[in-house]
């Protein structure tokens, strides 16, 4: 397969996951009857180890296919930038909103503890990022 359109389907399966998880799923689940903020927490941790888990394998394969296959400057400029968005949310953003989760989880019932910054600073990371996944992959279907 040429190097383009392997970055390209691993850009738009990656750009299809975090659409469904993060903008569709992740905010639905709070919405079903009986799912309490306790389990909704619960499910989402694991939906988004697993999508996490998901996401470094397809920038592992975008990265090694754009050293491999030399693909235009844009490309490897909205691949590094889609890998680099990543590693800021695992590395930074995850870690806050786990600590979060332990303190919702840890708190007594009926305590409501505010809102958490670092909720819409991973939601901008992944706005940024599903856009800088998208013009890449457009940017190797009309490359």
């Amino acid at each position: 397969m040429h190097a383009i359109a392997l970055i390209g389907a691993f850009t738009f399966v990656w750009f299809g996951m975090v659409l469904a998880i993060s903008f569709l799923e992740a905010p639905l689940k709070f919405r079903a009857p009986g799912v309490t903020i306790p389990l909704g927490l619960g499910i989402g941790r694991i939906v988004f180890r697993a999508l996490n888990i998901a996401e470094v394998l397809l920038a592992a394969g975008i990265v090694v296919t754009v050293a491999a296959g030399q693909p235009s400057t844009a490309v490897t400029v909205l691949a590094a930038v889609a890998a680099v968005v990543l590693i800021g949310q695992l590395g930074a953003v995850r870690p806050a909103l786990n600590r979060r989760t332990d303190r919702v989880l840890a708190a007594p019932e009926g305590v409501e503890l505010p809102r958490s910054r670092a909720h819409f600073v991973y939601l901008a990371a992944e706005t940024v990022k599903v856009l800088v996944l998208l013009a890449l992959g457009v940017l190797t279907v009309a490359g």
